[in-house]
């Protein structure tokens, strides 16, 4: 890579290994690191666009949707990874290059499927014969994104599907319902810094719900808290923890008290959980040089 690397016998120590580890191999060697990195920056969020597409169509009230997207996550999740990572590039590659094939060769009098070889015109060739290096590159990078989106896909999937569950469908759909609408008019607004915007949709259906109000932060009995007992899509039992729904009477405007009465809440809340009165006060105790223990 440098131009005194050429005789490394006649470097000192420092510069040999400069030349060493900037070697053709070495360089190869981090740019793997380089397309790793990349690959797994691009397909985390096509998976989860996958992941949420697949939760969804398990929540479909459409029949085979929901049978399309069962199977999915099923059939993933029960087969390992390795064998989709595999499979896909090959089938993929296989099933555009058959489409290209019947498009671009109908006068093809051969069988594509040869024994073990796989034979496709010229012109039905995935990549091109005559595309760029490059094109090679992108074309295989794009199938092991579409094969890691897939299989983790497949666990995104179900993982939302399990929070999806725990959330009664009434509620679902008046976020759908209302909540566009809110977002937007928040936007418009001036926020101070630190702030965020804390919105909670009431388990009802959308046409029951009618009011919006602007409430602080409520807390729950914590000893109404508990284990509720699930099954997962694979039939194996986990535990979601779940408050009993013991009626509980919360103080006029905390949002918890606008969701029992069936409104939606907007909670501003603050990201600094500091209390500065106390701060005031234990800087007269504890202030200065850090206190011994007594014997």
């Amino acid at each position: 890579m440098f131009s005194f690397c050429a005789d490394p016998s006649l470097l000192p120590q420092w510069q040999w290994f400069t030349c060493y580890l900037t070697s053709a191999t070495h360089l190869s060697f981090y740019w793997s690191f380089a397309v790793v990195l990349l690959l797994l920056a691009i397909t985390a969020p096509v998976a989860l666009a996958v992941g949420m597409g697949g939760a969804m169509a398990l929540r479909s009230r459409i029949v085979p949707v929901a049978w399309l997207g069962k199977g999915y996550v099923n059939i993933v999740r029960g087969v390992p990874d390795i064998v989709f990572f595999l499979f896909v590039p090959i089938a993929l590659g296989q099933g555009i290059e058959t489409i290209l094939h019947h498009i671009n060769c109908p006068d093809w009098d051969q069988p594509i499927r040869q024994g073990n070889d796989f034979i496709v015109c010229r012109e039905a060739k995935m990549p091109p014969v005559n595309a760029s290096a490059w094109a090679r590159n992108a074309y295989g990078f794009g199938m092991a994104v579409l094969a890691f989106a897939l299989v983790f896909g497949a666990f995104v999937a179900n993982t939302l599907y399990g929070a999806m569950q725990a959330v009664p469908r009434a509620q679902i759909e008046t976020a759908e319902a209302y909540a566009p609408a809110i977002i937007h008019r928040l936007l418009e607004q001036k926020w101070a810094d630190g702030v965020v915007m804390n919105l909670n949709f009431p388990a009802r259906p959308p046409e029951a719900v009618t009011e919006v109000e602007v409430t602080r932060q409520g807390f729950r009995d914590l000893g109404e808290m508990h284990a509720v007992k699930r099954t997962d899509l694979r039939g194996r039992d986990y535990y979601w923890m779940s408050f009993r729904g013991a009626k509980q009477q919360h103080p006029d405007g905390t949002d918890l008290r606008a969701m029992d009465e069936g409104r939606i809440s907007v909670t501003p809340l603050h990201i600094d959980l500091t209390h500065m009165p106390s701060i005031h006060d234990l800087k007269g105790v504890l202030g200065g040089a850090p206190p011994r223990a007594v014997a």
